[in-house]
């Protein structure tokens, strides 16, 4: 058994900085990278790539990062996993396959699958497993024509079967961000599953890397010109040891900050019930954390407790709920706020003259009340952006919206000096169906290619 490992963020999601993978590899020693690219909202994105081309519905920004750092992680012996397969981490696995054959090495790859649901839905329905929204209780059936993705969030069990079958890069579809970094503390350290304590530490540990830089200084609220070297920011690492005790540092070459604030803030972030955050692998307690500042860039996490997991996973599901558009126009001083207004109010007579069907129509004045709203200090700005947004079920309601933007240059109030991006079209909008399944419906499927 290893003395300590070390678990570094690559990804805090899909889009994140491109470079911040390749530091972690390049400079100093590290066991694992490990990347989260799946937002909720992903899966749907994903799955339409995957409908119209079947080779597609991964994150496409892993390929060339492998092809960069695929030969430094075979000298160094680093293991790579990722959610990055999406809804279709087989494609995945055989672009890097085509990747590795090219740079000449023959790499083990493990492939988690099994939560893509989709086409099990009806199954389901038809037998009395009824998807309620956890949030409404409404049954999926009611807008089970409308789904466009659902995905059962495994934790780190699979990825540490595919860890011991030997897999250097492990591939999955929606696993939990915090799976990815617990996972090689059980394979590493012989973790049984029902060690409580360690599995919480573990998973409190990868909830502080999964956002990346967030606890690095990166998005830091507190004293964030405080943080050096933010253009070249250092993402976290977690140096783990075998009794569940995790030091979050990164490494000293690059810049950002771990210190107690940077971490308290990730910890604060999307956890809801501190006492229990559930995963799939247990239910830490947030109240319990041990936080002590140990050196330069060096928070010790310890004194974790944790509770037994729940007999279920959680399901992410998206639908087809209606059309959006947005647009913008900007106003001029003198009284710029007052003819940004005017022409909200003009916009929405219109609106009603047509006979337009809006569910929702949201106005927001950049530069005066679009981040607080109505706490907004009052004061008079030299210029204004006026945004303007709606949603509706009808199609034909938000595509005659953007018609009406333009017009507005010479039919509204004066001082127009800007209309960005041109007539805006309609764009679907996504809802988040959050659900529970059993366990024992659901078996993930472990592959080694």
């Amino acid at each position: 058994m290893k003395p300590y490992i070390h678990i570094a963020s690559g990804q805090g999601f899909w889009g994140d900085l491109l470079t911040a993978p390749i530091n972690q590899v390049k400079y100093g020693n590290i066991d694992y990278l490990v990347m989260d690219y799946l937002a909720e909202v992903t899966m749907s994105i994903l799955q339409k790539q995957k409908l119209k081309n079947p080779k597609l519905g991964f994150a496409t920004d892993l390929i060339p990062l492998i092809e960069e750092i695929l030969p430094i992680c075979i000298e160094k012996n680093i293991k790579i996993i990722t959610n990055g397969g999406g809804v279709n981490p087989i494609a995945c696995k055989d672009a890097i396959i085509s990747v590795a054959n090219k740079l000449g090495f023959n790499v083990k790859i493990g492939v988690v699958r099994g939560d893509d649901i989709l086409e099990k839905i009806d199954f389901f329905l038809s037998n009395n497993i009824d998807l309620k929204n956890m949030e409404t209780n409404k049954s999926c059936a009611s807008v089970k024509e409308k789904i466009l993705s659902s995905n059962v969030y495994f934790g780190a069990a699979p990825i540490v079967e595919a860890l011991k079958l030997g897999a250097q890069i492990i591939i999955t579809g929606r696993t939990t961000d915090t799976g990815i970094t617990l996972a090689p503390m059980i394979y590493e350290f012989d973790w049984s599953l029902n060690d409580w304590n360690k599995l919480a530490s573990g998973t409190i540990a990868g909830h502080i890397l999964e956002c990346g830089a967030q606890s690095s200084g990166g998005n830091f609220s507190y004293d964030w010109e405080s943080v050096p070297n933010m253009e070249n920011i250092g993402f976290p690492i977690a140096e783990a040891y075998p009794n569940g005790e995790i030091i979050i540092t990164k490494h000293k070459e690059l810049g950002g900050q771990v210190s107690l604030q940077t971490i308290k803030e990730q910890l604060l972030y999307e956890i809801g019930d501190p006492k229990n955050y559930i995963t799939p692998d247990c239910i830490a307690d947030f109240t319990t954390i041990d936080l002590e500042e140990i050196g330069e860039n060096k928070v010790k996490i310890k004194n974790v407790k944790g509770k037994p997991s729940t007999e279920f996973y959680k399901v992410s599901m998206t639908y087809l709920d209606g059309y959006t558009a947005f647009s913008t126009l900007t106003y001029c001083w003198p009284n710029a706020l007052k003819k940004a207004k005017k022409a909200d109010e003009i916009l929405r007579k219109r609106f009603q003259n047509l006979k337009l069907e809006f569910e929702e129509i949201r106005t927001e004045f950049l530069g005066y009340n679009s981040c607080h709203y109505n706490l907004s200090e009052d004061v008079e700005p030299n210029e204004i952006v006026m945004r303007i947004g709606v949603r509706s079920k009808d199609f034909k309601s938000v595509e005659r919206f953007g018609k009406e933007i333009a017009p507005l240059i010479l039919t509204g109030p004066p001082g127009v000096t800007g209309f960005a991006g041109g007539r805006p079209k309609p764009s679907e909008v996504i809802a988040y169906w959050p659900s529970l399944i059993l366990k024992n419906i659901i078996q993930p499927i472990v592959e080694i290619f």
